[in-house]
């Protein structure tokens, strides 16, 4: 079940200025060693200890390949890619470029693919209102209470999972 509060968007340069839109509230974040042992309570044949040797060493290889300049592509969870951040302003010309003055980082990117695609999330997510008690946990916005039931947004027809099947949170304008 997704709980999900509501604020008012508050960016008067937006298209969607002082409209309610819907965030997810997040009760907890597994890190790898809960991720493990949750896995080897799945009738898993694998210790909790062997499972969490494995994805520490899939995480330090993801790193590795994605430095060489790879994409890494782990079916029904993402495609890790790197991006790169450009400082502002940009250079006049390419013979002007300088890579420590005119990019600011590389970040990591993650584009959802099979099971993880949102109209695959659209299909199996349950969405409930938080209560304002829950929600005030995770954040002072403003909420009406209860647990009226909500519904997911759809795709937005690109299928690159990335987009759509939002109740309306996430990047705005």
């Amino acid at each position: 079940m997704i709980k999900y509060i509501l604020k008012k968007y508050m960016n008067p340069r937006s298209s969607i200025f002082r409209k309610w839109l819907a965030y997810p509230v997040i009760d907890e974040t597994l890190d790898l060693a809960a991720l493990a042992k949750h896995m080897a309570n799945h009738s898993s044949p694998y210790s909790e200890g062997v499972i969490y040797g494995v994805l520490k060493d899939m995480v330090k290889c993801i790193k590795e390949q994605l430095l060489e300049g790879k994409n890494v592509k782990i079916d029904d969870l993402a495609i890790f890619s790197v991006g790169i951040k450009n400082s502002k302003g940009g250079a006049d010309s390419e013979e002007v470029f300088n890579v420590t003055k005119h990019i600011s980082s590389v970040k990591l990117r993650a584009r959802a693919t099979g099971e993880l695609i949102a109209k695959n999330l659209n299909l199996d997510a349950s969405l409930r209102k938080a209560s304002a008690t829950t929600a005030s946990q995770g954040t002072d916005a403003p909420t009406n209470g209860g647990n009226n039931g909500g519904t997911t947004g759809g795709n937005n027809g690109n299928n690159s999972g990335n987009n759509g099947g939002t109740t309306g949170g996430g990047d705005n304008d």
